[in-house]
C-alpha cells in the first residue's frame, strides 16, 4: 500500500486474532518507524516498552479508563517520553502515529489507549515517577468477519472547505 493510501484507509482496531502473532521482523519495522520519527531539535526524548504477557497486559489495561483494547492485543507498546523537553508530548504523539501507520501497511492494527491512571500504569511497568506515560498502542492482526468483527464503515470527515482556511483565519 502506498503512503497516501495507508493514511486515508487507517481505523482504530479493537478487537484483534490472537490466533495471528506478530512476527520479529514486522515488530522491528514498527518500532524502527516509531524510532526514526521527527522531534525537536532531534532529541528523541522517548523510549519505547513491549508488552506482550497476556496478564501485563491485562492489568496495563486496567489503567486507562478506555483500554480494554489492549488485554486482546496480540502485544501493545508503550510510549515513555522525558517532560523536560518541550515538545516531549507532541513528538512521542509522531512516533505513534508512525507505529501505527507501519502496522497498518502490513496488516496489523493498532488502537491508541490514554492511560488516566498513569502513576498505576508507570508502577506496573517500572517507568520511574519524573517520565510520563500518557499512552499505549495495542497491536494485532484485526478480527475477521468471520470471527465476530463487525464491519468497520468509512469514517464521516468534514468536508476540506469546512476546515481550511486560506491567509488568515476566516470563519
Amino acid at each position: 500500500m502506498d503512503a497516501y493510501q495507508t493514511i486515508l484507509s487507517l481505523r482504530s482496531v479493537r478487537q484483534f486474532d490472537l490466533n495471528r502473532p506478530i512476527a520479529e521482523e514486522t515488530l522491528y519495522q514498527i518500532l524502527q518507524a516509531g524510532r526514526m520519527s521527527g522531534s525537536s531539535k532531534d532529541s528523541q526524548p522517548w523510549w519505547f516498552i513491549v508488552i506482550r504477557d497476556r496478564e501485563r497486559l491485562q492489568t496495563v489495561a486496567q489503567t486507562g479508563d478506555y483500554a480494554q483494547h489492549v488485554a486482546g492485543a496480540a502485544l501493545a507498546i508503550a510510549i515513555v517520553f522525558d517532560p523536560q523537553f518541550y515538545r516531549g508530548e507532541f513528538d512521542s504523539g509522531r512516533a505513534a502515529q508512525n507505529m501505527m501507520l507501519a502496522a497498518w501497511n502490513d496488516g496489523i492494527g493498532s488502537c491508541l489507549a490514554s492511560m488516566h491512571h498513569e502513576a498505576d500504569c508507570k508502577a506496573v511497568l517500572g517507568v520511574p515517577a519524573e517520565l510520563r506515560l500518557q499512552h499505549i498502542i495495542s497491536f494485532g492482526y484485526p478480527r475477521s468477519v468471520e470471527q465476530g468483527l463487525p464491519v468497520v464503515p468509512k469514517r464521516a470527515r468534514k468536508p476540506l472547505e469546512e476546515i481550511v482556511m486560506q491567509e488568515r483565519w476566516s470563519k
